[in-house]
C-alpha cells in the first residue's frame, strides 16, 4: 500500500498543472447550516496549506433536478476536485449517475442503503445493518421479548433489518415484534391509541429528529408515558431535544449519540458554526432565537470535508480533471481517489472514521444513553467488534427505614446441588471454598454480592431436602428448619415460593416464574393405519362430500328432463320423429358426477344451458376437492404420524395405559396436590400418597424412572427443571401445559432486614436482561445444553381438513347450482310459451301438462307433438312438411288424446305407452314412404 501511495503522488505532481483547489457542494437543504459546515472544513484543511483549498457552494431547490444537474455541470466547469451533497433522496441520485459516469468523487452525509449507492459516491453515514445492529444489541441487553416497532416513513426500513430479523433467530424465549407506521402530518395519536390498547409496553421509534418531540408529546398525552413503558429512540440526535417535559414520568427512555457535546472540541466547533451561520446569512438570522446544537448530519459534513482533503493532500493533488457534462471522456484520477479514501481511516468529530471492504461506514461507536431526573445519563458504549459495554454505576440499593445496610458483611448461604442451581465445579485442580461450586444460584449470589458489597460461604444441604412441615414431629425440616434457626441467612436453588413457607420465613422477590408440569417419554411413533387414504379429510368433510355427490347427480337428472335442449332426436336423419331421447337418465347421472371426482371423466355431456352450468360448478368443486385431498395425502404419507400416551394431566389421572406416576417425596409439587381443593388433583394426590414406592428422593431419580423401560413412569415436577432435563435427554419430553404459577426466591429468616435490598437488587438484574441471560447459559449452553435443541425441529401432527378448510367451495357449488335451477326453469318456460303462442293454446294448461310429463320421471323417452314444428331438439334442424294428412292423422290417433306443450325446436309431449322397439318400427316406415315420394 505504501508503494502504491508513493507512486500515485508522485503521478499526481506530474499530472498537475494548475494551483486552484476547489471543492464543490450542493445543498438544497433551505438553509445556511450545512453550508457553514462545510466552509468550516474546508477553512480547518487549510491550514498551514501553501495553496489552501477554494469552496464553491450552489444551493438549489429542494427536490429539483433540474437546478442540481445545472448545478454539478456548473461546478465542474469549475474544475473541482470533488461533489459534496445534495441531501434530498431525488436530486442526490440524480448527481450520483453524473458523478458516477464522469468518475468525480461524490461526497454524501444521508441515510443511504447499498442498492441506492453508485460507485463513485463515498458515503459517511454508518452503514443500515451496522447501524439497526447497534439497537438490536441495545434490545438485547433489555431482555425484551414482546416490543413494538413504531416507524415514520418506509426508507426508514432498511435501518430494521438486523431488529426484524430477531424474530426468527433460534432462542428459548419466543419474540414478539409488532410493527406500526405513523401517518403523513402531526396527529399520531390514533396510532398510539392503538398501540395502548394492544398491552405493548416496550418501544422502538424511528422516526426524525423533527418529529420526535411532537410524538412523545402525544404518547404523554395518550398515556403510554409511564413508569411501565420503555423507549429506544433511533435517531442519533435524540440528544439534542429538550427532555425536561419527560424526565420525571419513569418511562425508560434510551437513546445513543456519536458524540458528547459537552466537550471541549464540540463546544468549540458548535460556536464556530454559529458565527458562520451569522456570517453567511449577513445577520437576516437572530441566532440569540435560533442557535443550533451540534446534529450529526452537520458534523458529518465536516468530517466529510476533513477526510477528502486529507486524502487529496496525502495523493498531492491539486486540480481537477477538466471534466464538463458535455464530456465524452471521464477524470482518470478519479477512480484513485475513491479507492484511496476507502483505504483511509482518520478520527473526526463522529469519531473513527474507517470503512469495510465493501466501502461502508460499518465499524463506528457510540454511546448509550437513558434519561435520568437530572438529564441524559451515559449506561454503556457499542462498537462493531465489542457490541453493547455496559458502564452503568451500580447503585447499592437505598437504605429506608427498617432496612439495614449488607456492605461489609459475612452471610451463610445455603443450596443444595441440584442442576443447574448448585453443582460441584469440574477441574483437574483441587477446589476449595466458593470455587467448589457453580450453577445459576451461585451466579445470582455472586451478582447479588457485588451489587450489595456482602461477603458468602456456600454451604451444601446434603439430604438435598428443601423444606417442608412434619405433622408428626411438628416441625420444619430441611432448609426451612436451618433458616428459622439461624443456622443460615440465605437458601437459593429451585426453591418454590408456598404459602406455608412464608408463613415461617420471607422471600426475596421471585427470580423465576414456572409451574408444574408432567415429564414423560417421548411420543412413540405411530403405526401405519391400512386406511390412512382417509385421513386427507375429517369424517364431517366426507359426509358432507357424499352429499354433495348425491346431490348434483339427482339435480343433474332432473335438469336434464326440464331443459329443452336435452330432448334429442335419435335418428338425425328424420326431420320428424315420434320420439326424444334424454341421456340424463339417474345411472348416467351418477356416472357423470363420478367420473369428474376421480378425475376420470365419460362421454356424457351437457348440452343444455342449465346442465351445463351445474356441471362447471361441479368439474370447480371437484377440482378444489381433489387437489386439496392430493395435497394433504402427501403430507400425511411423508410426515410421521406420534402415538401419545398421555396429553395432559387429565389423561394421567384416569390411566388408561396403566402408567404410574409420582413426585419428589416432601417438595413443593407434592404439596400442591395436598393442598389443592380441585377434585382431579386431589384424586391423584390421593394416588401418589398410597403409592410411597413412586416418590423418589430427587428429580434426577425421577428422571432416570421415566428413562427406564423396567416401567412406564411419569414424573411431576417444576417446569424450570424439565426445560433443562430436557435440552439433555433427548428421549424425554414435557406434555402437556403449567398446572399452577409460581416462582423461586431467596429464602431468609422471617422478617430479615436484607428483604428489600435483595429483592431491589434481583429486579434490576431483570430490567437488565442479565437473568436471562444466565439462564441461556446454565439451561442451553453449559454442560451439555442444547443437545436436542434441533430434535424435533420441524416435526408435527398433519391435520384433516375439516369444513372450515374447504366449506366455501360447498358454498360455491350450492350458489352455482341453484342458478341452474333458475336456468332450466326459464328455459322450460320459454319453450312453453313458444308452442302455447304459435298452436295457440293456453299456457298454463301447456305449462301444467310439460311439469307434469317432467315429475312423472317415466323414463327417457318422450313422444313428440304438434310435429308441424321443427321437433328434432337438436340445434340447426329445419320444418319438414311433406308428410301427408293422412300419415298427420294417424300419428294424432297414435298419441295421447290430452294435448300437451311443446317447444319450437323440441316439440315436448306427454309420455306415451308405445315401447322404443314400436316407435323404431314406425319411424322407419315413415322414412320408405318419404323415399317413394321424393323418387
Amino acid at each position: 500500500m505504501n508503494y502504491f501511495c508513493v507512486i500515485l503522488t508522485v503521478l499526481c505532481v506530474i499530472y498537475n498543472e494548475g494551483e486552484t483547489k476547489t471543492i464543490g457542494a450542493i445543498f438544497d437543504d433551505g438553509s445556511f447550516w450545512l453550508e457553514a459546515a462545510f466552509n468550516l472544513g474546508v477553512l480547518d484543511a487549510s491550514q498551514n496549506e501553501e495553496n489552501p483549498f477554494e469552496a464553491s457552494v450552489i444551493k438549489t431547490s429542494p427536490g429539483d433536478l433540474i437546478e442540481a444537474e445545472n448545478a454539478i455541470c456548473s461546478l465542474l466547469e469549475k474544475n473541482v476536485l470533488g461533489i459534496f451533497g445534495p441531501t434530498s433522496k431525488a436530486t442526490m441520485q440524480h448527481v450520483q449517475v453524473i458523478a458516477d459516469y464522469l468518475e468525480i468523487p461524490h461526497i454524501i452525509t444521508e441515510p443511504m442503503t447499498a442498492q441506492n449507492r453508485n460507485w463513485s459516491a463515498v458515503n459517511l453515514y454508518p452503514n443500515h445493518m451496522a447501524y439497526s445492529q447497534v439497537f438490536a444489541d441495545i434490545i438485547a441487553m433489555k431482555g425484551w421479548t414482546d416490543f413494538t416497532i413504531i416507524y415514520e416513513g418506509a426508507e426508514l426500513l432498511p435501518f430494521l433489518d438486523n431488529i426484524l430479523n430477531m424474530e426468527d433467530l433460534d432462542s428459548e424465549e419466543h419474540i414478539v415484534i409488532s410493527v406500526v407506521q405513523l401517518p403523513d402530518g402531526d396527529d399520531f395519536r390514533s396510532q398510539l391509541k392503538t398501540i395502548k390498547a394492544s398491552g405493548s409496553v416496550n418501544y422502538l421509534v424511528c422516526c426524525s429528529r423533527d418529529n420526535l418531540p411532537l410524538f412523545l408529546e402525544q404518547a404523554q398525552q395518550v398515556g403510554i408515558m409511564s413508569n411501565e413503558h420503555s423507549y429506544i429512540i433511533m435517531d442519533p440526535d435524540f440528544h439534542t431535544i429538550d427532555i425536561d417535559p419527560y424526565k420525571h414520568g419513569g418511562s425508560n427512555i434510551t437513546g445513543i449519540r456519536f458524540f458528547d457535546p459537552e466537550l471541549d472540541e464540540i463546544k468549540q466547533f458548535t460556536q464556530a458554526l454559529n458565527e458562520k451561520v451569522n456570517e453567511l446569512s449577513e445577520g437576516q438570522i437572530d441566532m440569540a432565537n435560533q442557535e443550533q446544537t451540534l446534529n450529526l448530519n452537520l458534523a458529518l459534513v465536516y468530517d466529510a470535508v476533513i477526510l477528502y482533503t486529507s486524502a487529496l493532500k496525502i495523493m498531492g493533488l491539486e486540480e481537477g480533471g477538466n471534466v464538463t457534462c458535455d464530456a465524452s471522456e471521464s477524470w482518470s484520477f478519479g477512480s484513485s481517489i475513491i479507492n484511496f479514501i476507502r483505504t483511509m481511516e482518520k478520527d473526526g468529530l463522529t469519531g473513527t472514521i474507517k470503512f469495510d471492504e465493501d466501502g461502508f461506514r460499518s465499524d463506528f461507536e457510540v454511546d448509550v444513553l437513558e434519561v435520568m431526573a437530572h438529564g441524559f445519563e451515559k449506561i454503556g458504549t457499542w462498537s462493531m467488534e465489542d457490541g453493547f459495554t455496559e458502564m452503568r454505576k451500580i447503585v447499592p440499593a437505598v437504605e429506608q427505614e427498617g432496612t439495614e445496610s449488607m456492605k461489609g458483611k459475612h452471610f451463610i448461604v445455603l443450596t443444595a446441588l441440584s442442576a443447574p442451581y448448585g453443582m460441584l465445579k469440574e477441574s483437574s485442580l483441587k477446589l476449595e471454598g466458593n470455587d467448589r461450586y457453580e450453577g445459576f444460584g451461585i451466579e445470582i449470589i455472586e451478582e447479588l454480592g457485588k451489587m450489595n458489597e456482602f461477603n458468602y460461604t456456600f454451604e451444601i444441604q446434603e439430604d438435598g431436602v428443601y423444606g417442608s412441615y412434619d405433622a408428626k414431629l411438628k416441625k420444619w425440616t430441611g432448609m426451612m428448619e436451618k433458616i428459622m434457626d439461624g443456622r443460615a441467612d440465605f437458601a437459593i436453588t429451585d426453591l418454590t415460593i408456598t404459602a406455608a413457607r412464608q408463613k415461617v420465613v420471607d422471600f426475596t422477590s421471585p427470580f423465576m416464574n414456572l409451574g408444574i408440569t408432567i415429564l414423560y417419554k417421548k411420543p412413540t411413533k405411530q403405526p401405519p393405519d391400512l386406511f390412512s387414504f382417509i385421513s386427507p379429510f375429517s369424517y364431517q368433510v366426507w359426509g358432507w362430500l357424499a352429499g354433495a355427490y348425491v346431490g348434483v347427480s339427482v339435480l343433474l337428472f332432473i335438469l336434464g328432463r326440464f331443459a329443452p335442449e336435452e330432448w334429442q332426436n335419435p335418428y338425425p336423419c328424420i326431420a320428424e320423429p315420434e320420439t326424444l331421447d334424454n341421456q340424463w337418465t339417474l345411472a348416467n347421472s351418477f356416472w357423470f358426477t363420478l367420473g369428474s371426482v376421480l378425475t376420470q371423466g365419460s362421454e356424457i355431456a351437457p348440452i343444455a344451458i342449465s346442465t351445463r352450468m351445474a356441471g362447471s360448478m361441479w368439474w370447480f368443486f371437484t377440482l378444489i376437492m381433489v387437489s386439496s385431498y392430493t395435497a394433504n395425502l402427501a403430507a400425511f404419507l411423508t410426515v410421521e404420524s406420534k402415538f401419545y400416551a398421555i396429553k395432559s394431566v387429565t389423561d394421567l389421572a384416569s390411566n388408561p395405559y396403566g402408567i404410574t406416576y409420582g413426585a419428589k417425596r416432601g417438595g413443593a409439587t407434592f404439596g400442591f396436590f395436598k393442598e389443592s381443593d380441585n377434585l382431579l388433583y386431589q384424586k391423584m394426590y390421593e394416588y401418589m400418597d398410597t403409592h410411597p414406592e413412586l416418590m423418589t428422593q430427587t428429580n434426577d431419580i425421577g428422571l432416570e424412572r421415566v428413562k427406564s423401560d423396567k416401567e412406564d413412569y411419569a414424573f411431576l415436577m417444576e417446569s424450570t427443571s424439565i426445560e433443562y432435563m430436557v435440552e439433555r435427554n433427548c428421549d424425554v419430553a414435557q406434555v402437556g401445559g403449567l398446572l399452577d404459577s409460581k416462582g423461586y426466591g431467596i429464602a431468609m429468616k422471617k422478617n430479615s432486614p436484607y428483604r428489600q435490598p435483595m429483592s431491589e437488587s434481583i429486579l434490576q438484574l431483570q430490567e437488565q436482561g442479565k437473568i436471562t441471560r444466565m439462564k441461556d447459559k446454565w439451561w442451553k449452553e453449559k454442560r451439555g445444553g442444547g443437545a436436542c435443541a434441533d430434535d424435533d425441529a420441524g416435526s408435527g401432527d398433519a391435520q384433516p381438513l375439516v369444513l372450515a378448510n374447504v366449506g366455501g367451495v360447498f358454498i360455491v357449488l350450492v350458489a352455482g347450482s341453484a342458478l341452474a335451477v333458475i336456468c332450466a326453469f326459464f328455459e322450460m318456460t320459454v319453450d312453453v310459451w313458444m308452442i302455447a303462442r304459435r298452436e295457440k293454446l293456453s299456457f298454463k294448461e301447456e305449462l301444467m301438462a310439460e311439469l307434469k310429463f317432467i315429475f312423472s320421471f317415466s323414463g327417457d323417452v318422450k313422444p313428440v307433438r304438434h310435429r308441424e314444428s321443427t321437433g328434432s331438439g337438436s340445434k340447426g334442424s329445419k320444418k319438414n312438411n311433406i308428410l301427408n294428412d293422412e300419415e298427420e292423422d294417424a300419428k294424432e290417433e297414435d298419441a295421447d288424446p290430452v294435448p300437451t306443450p311443446r317447444s319450437e325446436r323440441s316439440s315436448h309431449s306427454r309420455h306415451t305407452s308405445h315401447s322404443r322397439r314400436q316407435s323404431n318400427v314406425k319411424q322407419m316406415n315413415q322414412l320408405r314412404k318419404l323415399i317413394k315420394e321424393k323418387s
